[in-house]
This record gives structure tokens, C-alpha cells and sequence, in this order.
């Protein structure tokens, strides 16, 4: 009993003032783990074209409903994208081929979601070239169906981020898709054929800046399998003059209608507000989350959401290139945003070139903290010999609870330390014991799968949604979930960190509460629900009544 008492004294400690007494040890545990292949992406040395820069996402997500979370892995040209079940105890088999998902091409981006409401998660997968949509079928293979669903593209795009999103709560899943560029290799300038082929001296490949813009496409779900393009109409595709990568939705005014950020590269951001009636009106310049607080377009990839302040409200953060700081924007409420980056603690990595990004609670304490990744888009820079290099090292930030954050990367064990050139980055407990991992895609290298060598202080517990009158999935539905005198907040989104897909189960850490207090869901479709006196360290499944 006296043993008891004193451990839960010292928990107590831990996760209610002392931060910095824990400390995390992530360990990459790929190979182990059965994750050997390697994912091309162009040269290791040198890169002819953009698109051998911009890499590829990843996808945790449980295609077979099996209770365990799987591993899908997109590829550029040269490889295939793969697919691994997750057979238990850290351990991942290969099952591509016999999944029917063996491709080619340039892989960008991954977002899953429940098109057609049948209970197993269905993938979209973006491409320079041609998108594809991938049926689940009932868990055992994927059908591809993108001619059947109407989503053929009428010429090559550059096509990049992606996201399901009920844009007007029907139940029904409609997909987003951003667009980079106007890419052909036959007729792109070569490194050093102009101004925009040149960095810090070096010829490298050209682009984005020089080369063609393009427009972003919104497709409705028309509910028979098959999807319209309502691109035009909708007022998605009226803003020009941005290069558009990774998507994040979120309903950032809390009206009840799920918004859409586009993080843009060398342009101003897009922020497409939800007006009802599958309309949007994009309103990034006027809410402050288009440029910095200098009032520069910065080179926006990765991107993410949390309430990490605890103030009731979604804010976003912005991975860039080296010589930029990253960008974090508050949320005042009302989807009004101020650029907060230098106040949160987050000013000092400038060296860096950011993609995957999440926020997630790594000691379990009840406060997001943030991981990203890195990895410089020009092989040439290790000629310069300077401290901006290819592959480089992730970087860890610990919520401080103060609406600040500090840098724990140089502490957190040797996963954060490793370098590679990364790109994508999804996050999810793979093996429900309470512990986030985190799926990396890099460039030319096997994926690196980042695990916590010893169990976080804190309780936790993960919720699992599903739709009934809503979509399936529960995307958009929305938690406040309340443990320990502690208020959180998190939503059910489809694509997101780096054209990547995380885990739609949303993990809270608890801290010392070993029983949630109270859950309150706001499912998509209106209806509202509320759940008392839950035990804490357990996967909850709650299906919309």
C-alpha cells in the first residue's frame, strides 16, 4: 500500500510541474521491425529536376480492422509504394503484392478515408501523373477504381497533398487534392540554366520559382462510388499564383463546417474557409496565417493542428526551408491567428528544411508536444561545407505548458539524432500499449519507425471513432475530452503533416488521471455525445449513436 501511494506521489510530481524530469529515448527500430526497402526519390548526390526533390508521406492506418495499425510507405519513380501488416510485437510483414497495390511512378502523397461507408479505410494516393484510388475491399486487397470513380485527370499534374473531408457534414467523404506545379521534364530549364537554378551558387535543379503555377481541386462525393469535380464552382480553384503541398483541415472558426490550409512553398498560404453550401472563400491574408509576422511568403511543406495552449482553439504549425524560422500561428478564436514562433521558443533551427510535422503527447502529460522532421532538398549543399547539410537530424520540441516550447532534440535519444533526408512523417500507437510511434519516409533510404525505448510516465488512453449517421471514419468529428481537471481537444482529420496520413485513433495523454472524467464528441453530422467515468490506459471504440 505505502509502495503504491509513494509512486503515485511520485507520477503526480512528475506530471504536474517538474517537465524536464522524464526524459524520452526514441529508438528507430525499423530494421527490426521488418521495414528494409528502400524508397528511391532521384540522386543522392545531385538532382536534375524538382520532382526528385519533393519526396513522398506515409500512412498509419488499419486496413484490415484487425485492431493493430498498418504501415503504407509512398515511393518515387524507380520503387514500388508498400504496404505492411502490422503482425504484432513491432513486427511488419510486406503483403503489396497480394494487396493488389504494386505501382510505379512519382509518388507524392497518402490520405485515407471511408469514401463509401462500407467499414474498411480506402487510400488515395497523389502522383506527378496520375492520382489513384484504391477500394478496400472488405480488408483483404485494394481494388483500383480510379476510372470507375470518375477521378482520371485530363492531363499531367503535379499533384501533391491530399485530404478526405465531408465538406457539408452529409456522411459522405469528398476529397481534397493540392497542386505544386506545372512540371515537364521535356521542357524545365536544367541546374543553372537560369536565376532559379542556382542555390548559394551551386547549379541545382530549377523550381518552384520560374516555373508554372497550377490549381488546387475539390471533388464532391456523389455517393454512388463515383466523384464530381467541383473545383470551380466550390471557389477552390479560384486562387492563383501559389505552390500548394501538404493539406490540413480542421473547422478552425468552430461553426460546425470543417476549413481547409494549404502550406504553399515561396508563396502566401492558403486558407479556404467553409461557407456552407460547398462554398469557400479563401481568407488566409485576412485571418494572418498566409505569410510571417514580417510579412513574407515563406517555403511552407509540412503542416499540423492542436490546441497546445489549452485554449479551446485549433492553432497551425508550418515547417520551411533553412534560413527560415518555423512558423507557428495562435489561434485568438474565430479562426484569427497570430504568428507566435519567436514567443513559443521556436526560433533557433533555422538551419533546417522542414517536411513531416505532428503534434503529439510523447510523455503522455496532457499537452501536445511537436516533432519534425527534416532533410535538405539539394544534395550540392554538402559541396558548400557549411552547417546546412543534406541529411540531417529531426527536432523534438517539449510543451512547456506556458504556450512555449523547449528544444529537446539533443536529449531524446538516438532516433532524434539520425540523419537522413526525410520527407514525410505519420504518427500513431502501433502497438496499443500507450506510446506514439513515429513513420518517417526518407529519401533513397528504408523508412525510419521511431519508438520510445521505455514507457512514458503519464495515462493515456486512444479513442477510436466511428460514423454512422456520419462518414464512417468520424472525420471531423471533434473531442473534448476532460481528465484531472485538464480540458483537451482533438478532431479526426484525413491527410495532414507532410502528405502524409496518421493514425485516425486520437491519443490523449492523461498524466497522472487513471480515469477520464468526461468525453464530449461533436460527430459530424451535429449530433452530440457524452461519456463519463472511463478507465484510462485502454483503446476506446465509441460508435456514433
Amino acid at each position: 500500500m505505502l509502495r503504491t501511494a509513494a509512486v503515485g506521489f511520485v507520477l503526480a510530481c512528475i506530471l504536474s510541474g517538474a517537465n524536464s524530469i522524464w526524459k524520452p529515448d526514441f529508438r528507430n527500430i525499423a530494421k527490426e521491425a521488418g521495414l528494409t526497402a528502400i524508397f528511391p526519390n532521384g540522386g543522392d548526390t545531385a538532382k536534375q529536376f524538382i520532382v526528385e526533390t519533393t519526396g513522398s508521406g506515409v500512412a498509419i492506418f488499419d486496413y484490415d480492422n484487425d485492431g493493430l495499425p498498418d504501415l503504407f510507405v509512398v515511393s518515387g519513380d524507380g520503387g514500388t509504394n508498400r504496404l505492411y501488416h502490422n503482425e504484432g510485437h513491432d513486427h511488419f510483414r510486406d503483403v503489396t503484392d497480394q494487396a493488389g497495390l504494386h505501382s510505379s511512378g512519382w509518388g507524392q502523397g497518402v490520405c485515407a478515408g471511408d469514401y463509401d461507408n462500407d467499414g474498411f479505410t480506402d487510400l488515395f494516393v497523389t502522383y506527378w501523373g496520375q492520382n489513384h484510388l484504391y477500394r478496400n475491399i472488405a480488408g483483404k486487397r485494394f481494388e483500383d477504381v480510379t476510372a470507375k470513380a470518375h477521378l482520371t485527370q485530363d492531363r499531367t499534374r503535379y499533384n501533391t497533398g491530399c485530404a478526405f473531408v465531408d465538406i457539408d457534414n452529409g456522411g459522405r467523404l469528398d476529397l481534397f487534392v493540392s497542386n505544386y506545379v506545372k512540371f515537364d521534364p521535356a521542357t524545365t530549364p536544367k541546374p543553372g540554366a537560369n536565376p532559379y537554378c542556382y542555390y548559394r551558387g551551386l547549379p541545382v535543379n530549377c523550381g518552384p520559382r520560374g516555373l508554372p503555377f497550377d490549381r488546387n481541386l475539390l471533388y464532391r462525393n456523389n455517393g454512388d462510388g463515383t466523384f464530381s469535380d467541383i473545383s470551380e464552382q466550390s471557389g477552390v480553384a479560384k486562387p492563383f499564383g501559389h505552390y500548394g503541398l501538404s493539406v490540413l483541415t480542421g473547422d478552425f472558426n468552430n461553426d460546425g463546417l470543417p476549413d481547409i490550409y494549404v502550406a504553399c512553398d515561396q508563396t502566401p498560404s492558403l486558407l479556404y474557409m467553409n461557407q456552407g453550401g460547398g462554398k469557400f472563400e479563401e481568407e488566409a491574408l485576412l485571418r494572418g496565417v498566409a505569410l510571417d509576422a514580417n510579412g513574407r511568403a515563406l517555403s511552407g511543406m509540412g503542416v499540423d493542428s492542436a490546441d497546445y495552449d489549452g485554449s479551446g482553439h485549433f492553432s497551425i504549425f508550418r515547417s520551411n526551408f533553412s534560413d527560415e524560422m518555423e512558423t507557428l500561428y495562435l489561434n485568438r478564436g474565430d479562426a484569427n491567428f497570430d504568428e507566435v514562433t519567436l514567443a513559443a521558443g521556436m526560433g533557433g533551427n533555422t538551419r533546417f528544411v522542414g517536411w513531416g510535422a505532428g503534434f503529439f503527447d510523447y510523455d503522455n502529460d496532457g499537452w501536445p508536444d511537436l516533432l519534425l522532421v527534416n532533410g535538405h532538398v539539394f544534395p550540392e549543399v554538402e559541396k558548400l561545407k557549411i552547417d546546412i547539410h543534406y541529411k540531417e537530424r529531426a527536432i523534438l520540441y517539449h510543451n512547456l505548458r506556458n504556450k512555449r516550447f523547449k528544444d529537446v532534440s539533443e536529449d531524446s535519444g538516438p532516433a532524434i539524432l539520425e540523419r537522413h533526408s526525410a520527407r514525410g512523417a505519420a504518427f500513431g500507437d502501433i502497438d496499443n500499449d500507450g506510446a506514439v510511434e513515429v513513420l518517417v519516409n526518407n529519401q533513397n533510404e528504408p523508412p525510419s519507425l521511431l519508438k520510445l525505448a521505455a514507457s512514458p510516465p503519464g495515462h493515456w488512453v486512444d479513442l477510436k471513432l466511428e460514423g454512422t449517421h456520419s462518414n464512417r471514419s468520424a472525420i471531423g468529428a471533434r473531442v473534448k475530452l476532460i481528465a484531472g481537471g485538464r480540458t483537451q481537444l482533438a478532431e479526426v482529420r484525413s491527410g495532414g503533416s507532410y502528405l502524409s496520413q496518421s493514425d485516425f485513433r486520437l491519443h490523449f495523454g492523461l498524466g497522472a488521471s487513471d480515469t477520464v472524467d468526461a468525453i464530449e464528441i461533436r460527430w459530424p453530422s451535429g449530433r452530440r455525445q457524452k461519456l463519463a467515468d472511463r478507465k484510462a490506459d485502454r483503446v476506446l471504440t465509441v460508435r456514433e449513436p
